[in-house]
């Protein structure tokens, strides 16, 4: 059995308990037997006495019973009562059963239920007057005496008792006996507080130095007070004390140094991750002017090139119609017009290539155009289907954002073609002004993937570098069979970043 109001007592608490626990135990018991013992003297006593008085009535009451004379007998019996407040009533019966003299005290009260009889017996006494010659007797020796037999019951002696008187008597003895183991008892709890205390003062103390400790003040002062296993403690504390305070020295100084180190790795490693940074978006600049220079060269030179070559195959073409028919001009008309299809077909990937390379809707018509054309370009020629939502105007969006946004989206949708596997997807472009925030997201409906696990491809290590290389944030959430969503927060100005604070 779990004692559950145990757990929440004190030391003290718990001494004084098992020590007092067998001083109430042993003081109960005594008071139990004490009461019980002044009882049971009274009981016996009371029995003894009716018996006694009884009997002694029985023995004295004869010749008055027999005699008539009961005035002798109720003096006799009046004067025992009043002499004697333990009796509470005294009944001489005669041999009719009729109650020949009742005495009943006037002090006495609380009778027993039950009474102590002794039978009035009538005695005769035999007498030879004549020897065993015939001769009478003159003188006997004193020792023979006559016999005496009993012949017959001539009435009873009933004394019913009082136990008040004596119980009274008790009750006074029994509250003496209870007051001094009272007293004991209170001398015993006082002495038990005493040891108790001298006992949880030190561990008191002991606690107190603890708590000092695991606040953090190592140094603390405890001393020994006493002896035995607490003294033990109280020295094992004060030692305890100096090792932590040394050790939370030595941490203090190594914590020192290795702060100063990690604040210089910080330092060196935010100065090259700006680098880094600084890195991508000038990769990605130099991408980007170089895409627009092989653009430029391509619409320029190429395609030019190309009308060109397809110009002079149809001029060889023309010239063939106006040749003699042979076969010799057929070939040459067939060839002709292989060649403009074939200057065509260049000249239509040429303009799509160029397109690819530096969008001319995103110069014409901004972000915002440039998107939409690219999600309807993915709406009609693809098996899934495509939607934008737009806020906010992007006409006054920095080139560079323009562009990095605009390749972020593209790269998106590409990945959504390739890998998602989706019906639909959802592009949502937000130009939030009061955060000064450019806020990108893609959704598609595809069997998504776990992005714990799953390695990240070469589209979204680059959406990622290029978001980062604007101190944008970057966002996958996916599970499978649960699509993807790809979020994207990009700032419309560039912060001032830990490693440009730490050169200025």
């Amino acid at each position: 059995m779990k004692l559950r109001f145990w757990r929440g007592w004190g030391i003290g608490r718990r001494m004084a308990f098992i020590t007092m626990l067998p001083v109430v135990f042993l003081f109960t018991s005594f008071v139990w037997y004490s009461w019980y013992a002044h009882r049971a003297q009274v009981a016996e006593e009371l029995a003894e006495r009716g018996r006694i008085l009884s009997r002694a009535l029985a023995e004295t009451s004869e010749y008055n019973v027999i005699s008539g004379n009961l005035s002798d007998l109720r003096l006799t019996i009046n004067g025992l009562v009043q002499s004697d407040m333990s009796i509470y009533r005294i009944d001489v019966i005669d041999a009719s059963g009729r109650a020949a003299v009742r005495v009943v005290s006037e002090a006495a009260r609380d009778a027993q239920p039950h009474y102590y009889e002794a039978p009035i017996r009538k005695q005769v006494v035999w007498i030879n007057l004549f020897s065993d010659n015939g001769t009478p007797h003159v003188s006997a020796s004193s020792v023979s005496r006559p016999p005496t037999l009993t012949t017959e019951v001539v009435g009873w002696v009933r004394v019913t008792m009082s136990p008040a008187n004596m119980m009274d008597k008790q009750a006074a003895r029994f509250r003496v006996e209870l007051t001094i183991a009272a007293l004991a008892l209170a001398a015993s709890g006082v002495l038990a507080w005493v040891l108790a205390r001298s006992l949880t003062v030190p561990l008191r103390e002991a606690i107190g130095a603890l708590r000092s400790i695991r606040g953090g003040n190592y140094r603390v002062n405890l001393p020994v007070t006493t002896g035995g296993e607490i003294g033990e403690l109280q020295s094992s504390i004060g030692d305890m004390s100096l090792a932590l305070d040394e050790s939370k020295r030595d941490l203090e100084n190594k914590v020192a140094e290795r702060t100063r180190d990690l604040l210089a790795s910080r330092n060196e490693a935010v100065r090259a991750d700006a680098d880094k940074r600084k890195l991508i978006q000038k990769v990605n600049s130099i991408i980007e002017d170089e895409r627009k220079s092989i653009a430029v060269e391509i619409h320029d030179e190429l395609n030019a090139s190309l009308i060109a070559a397809r110009l002079e195959a149809q001029a060889i073409g023309a010239l063939a119609v106006k040749a003699p028919p042979g076969q010799e001009v057929d070939e040459i008309k067939r060839k002709s017009e292989a060649i403009t299809k074939l200057a065509l077909d260049l000249y239509a990937n040429g303009r799509r290539l160029v397109r690819r390379l530096r969008p001319e809707v995103l110069d014409m018509l901004g972000l915002h155009g440039a998107v939409e054309e690219m999600v309807r370009h993915y709406d009609s020629t693809s098996g899934c289907r495509f939607d934008l939502h737009s806020e906010g105007d992007f006409a006054r969006l920095p080139n560079e954002l323009a562009i990095s946004a605009y390749r972020i989206v593209q790269e998106a949708l590409s990945n959504v073609m390739k890998h998602s596997g989706a019906r639909s997807a959802h592009v949502s472009l937000l130009l939030d002004e009061a955060k000064g925030k450019l806020r990108i997201r893609v959704v598609d409906d595809g069997h998504g993937f776990d992005v714990a696990s799953a390695s990240e491809g070469i589209g979204i290590i680059g959406m990622r570098e290029r978001v980062y290389a604007l101190q944008g944030v970057f966002e996958v959430r996916s599970a499978p069979g649960d699509g993807t969503d790809v979020a994207i927060s990009l700032p419309l100005e560039a912060p001032v970043t830990l490693a440009q604070s730490l050169t200025s």
